[in-house]
């Protein structure tokens, strides 16, 4: 298949899920914000992926006609439910007890270096150049991001286990997007391995809600349970195989990327729920964390069933 002579951000198959996953993870931020006081940690991620599961094999039966996966999928779809489904939120969930969502949000920005690594490193793909000064870019205004979410709401308490909390659900999510990107999962029929891998880290969430925080809690609150149908609904079932599809057609370094749009699509959204104001800080760590999105990501197809660059398809 020859290269496509257009950049991936130019073409209407890739802005548009690319635009709409950060939509929907910039909003979930604040959902899980809501959340926390309400019941365990643990027991608020199996609620989400319970019923994103369902949702999840809805749509697979109605696109894939069956149930199955081809051999091997069943392992490959409990390892990414462990990584992505498990590990990765339990961690989020928990780090934000000790750190604000903004900063969480901006650290997880973070994701394209771990997929880019990794991706070099297991699966083949090489690191352009425009990925690396794009990169260095985007680095630049998520640490002005950071530095604003840390004078807007100076973080309290066990701040240290919050970042590191963090950097573990990174790796985790990493773990599980260059799993998504292997030769292997190109083999499974996407929905279908989204749904079982939902299925299995919901499992897994229940085993250790179960272990740590006891017998499972149903908060009376109609807001938790909107709350935990729009995660499952909106924010796993719609953006997770928009997400993963991305990986498979962009490589994971670049699909990460959409982490650096999301801090600043959740900002933009608090602007208008809750009233939050930009600073000139704000406004710069924005700016040059979408210049570096833009750089990073102006490369064209590379030929798909191949090593994909991390930083150009």
């Amino acid at each position: 298949m020859s290269a496509a002579p257009s950049h991936a951000l130019l073409r209407p198959a890739i802005a548009l899920p690319f635009l709409l996953i950060a939509l929907i993870w910039g909003s979930t931020w604040i959902v899980i914000k809501d959340q926390l006081a309400a019941a365990p940690e643990s027991w608020s991620v199996t609620y989400r992926f319970a019923i994103a599961a369902v949702g999840m094999f809805a749509v697979a039966l109605a696109s894939e006609r069956r149930v199955r996966l081809a051999a091997g999928g069943q392992v490959l779809a409990m390892a990414i439910g462990l990584a992505q489904f498990c590990l990765n939120f339990n961690f989020v969930y928990r780090a934000e007890t000790h750190i604000t969502s903004g900063i969480v949000a901006v650290l997880f920005a973070l994701l394209m270096l771990p997929n880019a690594l990794l991706g070099r490193i297991f699966l083949g793909q090489t690191i352009t150049r425009r990925f690396m000064a794009g990169t260095a870019i985007a680095l630049g205004g998520i640490a002005l991001l950071l530095v604003n979410e840390a004078r807007e709401a100076p973080p309290t308490g066990a701040v240290g286990y919050g970042i590191v909390l963090t950097v573990l659900a990174i790796f985790s999510a990493s773990a599980a997007n260059i799993l998504q990107a292997s030769e292997a999962a190109r083999r499974q029929p996407l929905l279908l391995l989204i749904a079982w891998a939902m299925l299995w880290g919901a499992l897994f969430d229940a085993a250790f809600a179960l272990m740590t925080a006891g017998l499972p809690v149903f908060p009376p609150s109609a807001r938790y349970w909107g709350g935990v149908a729009y995660l499952g609904i909106i924010g796993s079932v719609v953006a997770f195989p928009l997400y993963f599809r991305l990986i498979r057609q962009l490589g994971p370094g670049r699909a990460a990327y959409n982490g650096v749009l999301v801090p600043v699509v959740a900002m933009a959204i608090s602007t208008l729920l809750e009233g939050y104001r930009w600073s000139a800080l704000a406004m710069a760590g924005g700016a040059l964390a979408m210049i570096g999105l833009v750089v990073a990501l102006r490369g064209r197809e590379a030929p798909v069933g191949k090593a994909v660059s991390a930083g150009k398809p």
